[in-house]
């Protein structure tokens, strides 16, 4: 557990907030002035539907998919392997802020030795490519980014059919048919969608004809029930028919060769039911990942045992794991690891085979019992720093044993660790999925309470955030302590206070982090 750390939050109004950024150095990351360089949105009622994603770069490959699920875990079944997947040219090694140069000008009052959040978020970033990608079905691939446009292979319809029930008839033949004087045809057949047989009329004669049903040879034009006298044999027309009418013309909708879904659409319900219906079975995109999470503490137990008197349940794991899922990923949620440094070694080595990113929560502070620290630093490829944040300064980086596979280490209080999923770890998902931007975008709101933070760390302020008649407000939720849960669990965003403010006033603009909503 790491103590001694809060969290409260007022968000920010409806005005854009502006971007004298210089270059990216990862898609979809900006660096900024000041270190706060996340995206900013006005606020828009109804909500926005998710921009199309562009995917990121190629990246490093992730394992492939094996199941081995241990009895202290939990998870869905497996997905099928990828395709080998192409792996992308090393990142440049990044350095902390307080050794080695950046392009983003450092908040003065931001004490040396401590990143700043971009400076920690970068390094993960550059640290976990995307995922490779490969043909999933399609129901599967629902939320996911394509990872090439989709050119349709044939046109939608592929024939001409009825819109309507009806009868398939010459436009010329019905000329002049009305109520009083109605045109009479033999009604020499009938066609169902789907009957598989192809059929022909001759002047002067009508089809029966159901919706969907592929036009006769010879007819163009569908009469529908409503405007005839339903007969089977011979059939009164009461009302003219133009060429054409009730009729779904071939590549009325879509036409052989149009590029129907750009590379990095998300795949959602439309856009799977588009692909469905032009015969795709399967989507190109990159896997969800395979996340495993475990939180460690003698002192922790499982929801619906026994507690003794100095132990508490395990909320984080099941905390972050609705965290992953929310996020789209695969989670397998480990139970509880002790403090024991062999222990924790063992149940890390046996995750491996099925993970794609591992992430722990507590044992990182500065206690004699940390044993995620003890255990990661001897490996020597894992970082833990300090981030010039509150709450969630003790955070932790790097890639574990002979798979490499990459590890987010969080501290044990659990709004400590929900901020800091929600900073870096949700992030880090969005780049293995090819998913963009990576960060949740922020917007403008009208702070409805004062608030003060202390200089050099960037305060994430727990807050309730809502539209009214008058704009965009947040109010901040008393009470900061990292371990507050109840109040973590009241809101619905987070209040950023930068690195060098130190007070907020009722009535100012303030930035604000809206939880929950898709992006």
């Amino acid at each position: 557990m790491s103590p001694g750390e809060t969290d409260d939050g007022p968000e920010q109004n409806m005005l854009p907030l502006g971007s004298d950024t210089p270059p990216d150095p990862i898609p979809g990351f900006p660096s900024s002035p000041a270190g706060e360089g996340e995206q900013t949105e006005p606020v828009r009622l109804p909500e926005p539907p998710s921009t199309p994603s562009v995917p990121a770069p190629p990246p490093p490959v992730a394992p492939d998919p094996v199941a081995s699920p241990s009895s202290t875990t939990e998870g869905p079944p497996e997905p099928a392997p990828p395709a080998q997947p192409q792996p992308e040219p090393p990142a440049e090694p990044t350095q902390p802020a307080a050794s080695a140069p950046s392009a983003r000008p450092r908040p003065a009052s931001v004490r040396e030795g401590m990143l700043t959040v971009e400076d920690h978020l970068e390094k993960i970033l550059r640290g976990i490519g995307p995922l490779g990608a490969y043909d999933q079905p399609l129901v599967e691939s629902l939320g996911l980014p394509l990872h090439e446009a989709f050119v349709s292979p044939s046109d939608l319809p592929l024939f001409d059919n009825s819109a309507m029930d009806g009868y398939a008839v010459r436009s010329e033949d019905v000329v002049g048919a009305t109520r009083e004087q109605p045109v009479a045809l033999p009604v020499v057949g009938e066609i169902a969608a789907g009957s598989g047989r192809p059929f022909a009329i001759s002047a002067g004669t009508a089809v029966k004809i159901m919706t969907g049903a592929p036009i006769p040879r010879g007819a163009d034009a569908v009469v529908p029930f409503e405007k005839t006298d339903r007969g089977n044999a011979r059939v009164e027309i009461y009302e003219p028919a133009a060429r054409g009418a009730c009729i779904r013309p071939k590549g009325d909708d879509i036409k052989a060769g149009d590029t129907v879904l750009a590379e990095g659409t998300v795949l959602g319900p439309r856009e799977i039911g588009l692909l469905a219906s032009l015969g795709a079975p399967r989507a190109k995109a990159r896997p969800r990942p395979r996340v495993v999470v475990i939180s460690t503490g003698d002192e922790l137990r499982e929801p619906g045992t026994h507690l003794d008197f100095d132990s508490i349940h395990d909320g984080n794991s099941y905390m972050l794991a609705a965290a992953v899922r929310d996020a789209g990923a695969i989670c397998y949620r480990v139970g509880a690891v002790d403090d024991s440094p062999r222990t924790f070694r063992k149940v890390l080595s046996e995750q491996l085979v099925r993970a794609d990113l591992v992430v722990t929560s507590g044992g990182i502070s500065k206690g004699d019992h940390d044993v995620v620290k003890e255990t990661l630093s001897a490996l020597g490829t894992v970082d833990f720093v300090e981030v010039a944040m509150q709450p969630g300064k003790p955070q932790g980086f790097g890639k574990v044993f002979d798979e490499q596979t990459p590890i987010i280490t969080l501290p044990g209080n659990a709004v400590s660790a929900y901020v800091s999923f929600e900073v870096f770890v949700l992030p880090a998902i969005r780049r293995m999925m090819g998913r963009t931007p990576y960060r949740r975008p922020m917007v403008h709101a009208v702070l409805a309470a004062d608030l003060t933070s202390t200089p050099g760390i960037r305060q994430y302020v727990r807050g309730v955030f809502e539209v009214t008649h008058r704009g965009a407000k947040v109010t901040p939720i008393l009470g900061n302590g990292s371990h507050l849960i109840g109040s973590l669990a009241k809101a619905n965003a987070l209040i950023i206070v930068g690195e060098d403010q130190t007070a907020l006033n009722m009535g100012d603009t303030v930035r604000t982090l809206v939880l929950d909503r898709p992006f």
